[in-house]
């Protein structure tokens, strides 16, 4: 009977574990007592009871078999049931591809979203691999309107091409899903391979698109904005050690390289909107030329939404182009008889004529130059539609520009008023620069008013002054504009110019940015890098050399180039700033002569956008500037900075 007992007591502890051990000694030891010691009666009990025990572990250990058995056979059948249910949807997306020719191009982590297997299945329920945590219900939805974008039907033949060249061009359309599809797949690439894990960089030429962007791609990915996925843009880094896919403007991954010129960070870099030919993207490309020849790990991107793509290619060694389709409707073009002698005034015209007149439901997208028209037209077609009375629908109307805090950039996103109940169309007219040409989508736009118009940078190294003027935009530019209103739905396109302007007048492309800018700062940078030959240099389109004369004069000038072209210990702490080298100097200078404080308010106010404060307002900034005129520009400004913050209201009266 003890031996039974003792028995027992192990099968409990293998069940149980060790917890059960105090319980089971004193139960052996009770036991025992009443066996050995106790009266007869009682020594009756006692075995009664051990027998008891003996078989209640008996029962329990034999349930628990069974139970376990169970389970087994149970995960089985499921496995080979899922098995068979894999198999025969391969053979039939095999049999599918056989017959049409496409693949399909849908990853299996993908499928649950898809028909009968989301109900056996839930995405809920799958875990995302780079949380660890089961996907949210909105993972599922944004990933049904993804699969729809045309990019997904070239996934396969992407991936192809990108595992067989260390470089090649990708054009896509308008509307493709480029921007927000391509670097999610070099993700999925660079985490399946072998050797050290590197993230994806994508560069975007403007913050709000890399800010943008950014959010939409850490929704697709169910992740948080700032882990996984996040950007970089100047004087703001929204990511962590975790940020695998990072966007970042141009000219924050060129500040990258100078600290690390191989880029080890990154295994696919990404050049998005390089039609557009920033100044800093020039240098990125004759950067990652080199940078290449000496990673032949890394894999380079170049996209580009217009199809003059073999310039690119001819550049990177005749490297292959994929060409993507968009989705895109027929838009109707519509231009001026004559030309406007005022765009501005034709513009808000053709604003209420478009809200007054037109029976089709859509929003109104029109392009201007800069922030002070923009507001210019806010104030006017608001008052205006005001005006008109209340038979006339609602309006909305956000203005777009670069240095609007981002809070409020994200207003383009909110959807139009509601139509009244007898009718009339309520619309949201969204007032921008051209960043919304290639760089942000605005869905809903299916009427665009195009002045022609656009302000670039314009510099002349004779007289050294850089200006930003308003100049006529290029064709491509205009074909850009125009392929805003066909995103949804068929649209119209409003050019108040004439045709004649549009074919004999414009040029074919803009002039990239390195042929009509200061290059103080590129000079610099490029010194930071290590290249001194600036001469032998791999421009895609090499600047003037009298250019190139002046920024060496300027920087000689500064202390920040020696009498031999080298860089100065000077010149390596003004490489740092992110600010033009006349400014950098300032800065480092000002600590010799003990107006730090000063200089830094100076500094900000002519390097920034003012945001936040009184004197943005160009009229408000005239008195400012009238009020403090006799102690010069810079002193005004240091006085107009500290007049702000130490009574604001002050400064309003």
């Amino acid at each position: 009977m003890y031996v039974c007992v003792c028995v027992c007591v192990c099968v409990y502890i293998y069940i149980y574990g060790w917890l059960w051990i105090p319980i089971s000694c004193c139960t052996v030891c009770l036991i025992s007592c009443c066996v050995f010691v106790g009266p007869f009666f009682i020594k009756i009990i006692a075995c009664i009871h051990a027998i008891a025990w003996a078989r209640d572990v008996y029962v329990m250990e034999f349930s628990w078999l069974v139970a376990m058995l169970h389970q087994i056979l149970t995960s089985h059948r499921r496995d080979h049931g899922r098995d068979r249910e894999r198999d025969e949807r391969s053979k039939d997306r095999d049999r599918d591809r056989g017959r049409d020719g496409k693949s399909s191009a849908v990853p299996n982590n993908l499928a649950a979203c898809s028909g009968g297997y989301l109900k056996q299945n839930p995405i809920q329920q799958q875990i995302n691999p780079f949380t660890n945590l089961p996907h949210t219900p909105r993972y599922c939805e944004i990933l049904k309107k993804r699969l729809q974008l045309p990019v997904w039907e070239y996934r396969e033949s992407f991936t192809d091409i990108l595992m067989r060249n260390q470089s090649f061009v990708l054009v896509g359309e308008t509307g493709s899903g480029k921007t927000t599809q391509i670097p999610q797949w070099c993700v999925d690439m660079v985490r399946s391979m072998s050797g050290p894990k590197r993230a994806v960089a994508c560069t975007q030429p403007r913050r709000v698109a890399a800010m943008s962007v950014a959010q939409r791609v850490a929704d697709e990915m169910d992740v948080m904005l700032g882990q996984e996925v996040g950007y970089s843009i100047r004087f703001e880094d929204c990511s962590s050690a975790k940020t695998i896919l990072k966007y970042m403007t141009d000219g924050m991954l060129l500040r990258e390289a100078m600290n690390d010129p191989l880029l080890e960070r990154y295994g696919v870099i990404i050049l998005d909107e390089a039609h557009e030919r920033t100044l800093a993207t020039d240098i990125l490309m004759g950067v990652l030329k080199e940078v290449v020849r000496q990673r032949p790990d890394l894999k380079v991107i170049v996209m580009s939404a217009t199809l003059d793509a073999g310039k690119f290619q001819v550049y990177f060694d005749s490297c292959p182009l994929l060409t993507i389709p968009g989705r895109t409707h027929p838009v109707e073009i519509f231009y001026t008889p004559e030309p406007e002698r005022d765009y501005l005034e034709a513009a808000i015209r053709t604003v209420i004529q478009i809200h007054m007149c037109e029976e089709d439901e859509g929003d109104v997208l029109l392009f201007l130059t800069g922030q002070e028209e923009i507001d210019e037209a806010c104030k006017r077609i608001k008052r205006e539609v005001d005006d008109l009375g209340p038979e006339v629908g609602d309006i909305k109307i956000i203005p777009l520009y670069s240095t609007l805090p981002p809070q409020q950039q994200q207003r383009i996103f909110e959807p139009p008023p509601p139509n009244k109940p007898t009718g009339a169309i309520g619309r949201k007219v969204v007032v921008s620069t051209n960043i919304a040409e290639t760089s942000l989508t605005i869905d809903g736009v299916v009427f665009v008013i195009d002045p022609g118009f656009a302000k670039q940078k314009v510099y002349n190294p004779r007289i050294r002054v850089e200006s930003l003027l308003v100049t006529a935009i290029s064709k491509a530019s205009a074909q850009q504009r125009a392929g805003r209103a066909g995103r949804t739905r068929p649209g119209k396109c409003f050019r108040l110019y004439t045709e004649k302007a549009y074919k004999t007048e414009m040029q074919d492309n803009t002039y990239p940015e390195i042929l009509r800018s200061n290059l103080g700062s590129v000079v610099l940078q490029l010194k930071k890098l290590g290249i001194d030959d600036l001469v032998h240099f791999d421009f895609m389109d090499p600047p003037a050399p009298e250019t190139l004369m002046r920024a060496l004069e300027l920087l000689n000038y500064l202390a920040a180039l020696n009498d031999d072209g080298d860089l100065t210990e000077l010149g390596s702490m003004m490489a740092e700033f992110p600010l033009d080298p006349q400014l950098a100097k300032m800065v480092i200078a000002s600590c010799e002569f003990n107006c730090s404080n000063e200089v830094l308010s100076i500094t900000a106010m002519l390097s920034g956008n003012a945001q936040g404060w009184p004197a943005a307002n160009g009229e408000l900034s005239w008195w400012c500037q009238l009020l403090f005129v006799k102690d010069g520009k810079n002193t005004c400004l240091d006085k107009m900075y500290r007049c702000s913050w130490s009574s604001p209201s002050r400064l309003q009266q």
